[in-house]
């Protein structure tokens, strides 16, 4: 299993003071030390929730200028909201910063507050997800890719720098959909995932979807990829680490009602709208979001619990665990926690 850091924090409109970037950057510099895969940091535009990062290609390169071996990936890029050429130059960039070790994760778009960019493309998002993997990936190998000019001529274009790698390692998100998972075994792709709109059996019926369609498109040998996003503390003991991420992990939770826990399998009964509650029983709801999460969708509590975890999602197929950590634990905290992840790294790997 890989195990790499996946960041998603709710900025809470922090000002810049505050340092918001320093646990990315301190755990950045940790995981390349320690032998983690990979840093995934995100695009979210528009809100408080993720609102860190609107741009996972700035990330990238402030990643690549502390680091000197770790993966360096978007997760995810918001594909309908670019052109491809911009996606391809961007990333060629950090290719060129860190020596050859970016790979993008590419998503059609969550809320329509998001296309405010590209308006036109909301419809069609999903189209233009598989339109937009092919041209950049066209780019990234060197092509000459026609695109309409500002006469509206189609002018062949090719971007600069030349990118270090031959081919951009590509994953495609899902939230669960199983034409999703598809989609992503049709193109090739790896798959970046998590269980907040499945569980661990949809997961695995997921998973063993795309590797059915990357069998049939790619051959049996084609190797995909499954990187599962799961929150994640790893502590001595694990009734502690519930206690340290109880209320944290509930107020990130709440920042997210309105753009992921609505819409979370089994977080919530279904049919509920947790806005129309008093408080007292939004709270309660939380509460019980809060309970569900910790016991099956994290990475939660010693190193012998993560290793029962770790290899049941073996099991089912899963290649990587992005563990997410910026969820509102304290710095020191979180510090702490990544000595115990790297000692469950070395004990799966063993």
């Amino acid at each position: 299993m890989d195990f790499s850091l996946f960041f998603f924090a709710d900025s809470g409109g922090r000002p810049a003071e505050t340092g918001n970037y320093r646990l990315l950057l301190d755990s950045a510099r940790f995981a390349d030390e320690h032998g983690f895969t990979a840093v995934w940091t995100p695009e979210r535009h528009f809100h408080t929730f993720g609102g860190l990062y609107p741009n996972p290609s700035v990330t990238g390169a402030a990643v690549a200028a502390v680091t000197s071996r770790i993966g360096i990936r978007a997760g995810s890029v918001v594909a309908p909201l670019h052109h491809p050429a911009r996606i391809a130059e961007e990333w060629s960039v950090v290719d060129n910063l860190s020596g050859g070790r970016v790979g993008v994760s590419f998503a059609s778009g969550w809320h329509a507050r998001d296309f405010v960019l590209r308006p036109e493309n909301y419809a069609d998002r999903k189209e233009a997800l598989v339109d937009t993997v092919d041209a950049v990936r066209r780019l990234w190998g060197g092509e000459q890719v026609d695109f309409p000019d500002g006469n509206g001529e189609k002018r062949p274009v090719r971007i600069f720098p030349a990118p270090v790698q031959p081919r951009l390692p590509v994953w495609i998100t899902s939230a669960g959909s199983p034409e999703t998972f598809r989609t992503a075994g049709r193109l090739g792709a790896g798959v970046l995932t998590h269980l907040l709109g499945q569980d661990v059996a949809e997961l695995a019926g997921n998973i063993a979807l795309y590797r059915q369609e990357l069998a049939e498109h790619h051959g049996d040998d084609a190797p995909g990829h499954v990187a599962l996003m799961l929150h994640t503390l790893v502590g001595d003991n694990r009734d502690r680490v519930r206690e340290q991420v109880r209320k944290p992990l509930t107020d990130y939770l709440r920042s997210s009602v309105d753009l992921i826990v609505k819409a979370a399998s089994g977080l919530l009964p279904p049919g509920l709208d947790i806005d129309q509650l008093p408080e007292r029983d939004k709270e309660f709801l939380l509460g019980h979001a809060f309970d569900r999460y910790f016991t099956g969708s994290g990475l939660f509590g010693t190193v012998e619990d993560g290793v029962r975890t770790v290899r049941a999602l073996e099991a089912i197929g899963v290649d990587e665990v992005a563990c997410l950590i910026d969820f509102g634990v304290p710095h020191a905290e979180v510090t702490d926690s990544l000595h115990r992840l790297a000692e469950l790294r070395l004990t799966t790997a063993s």
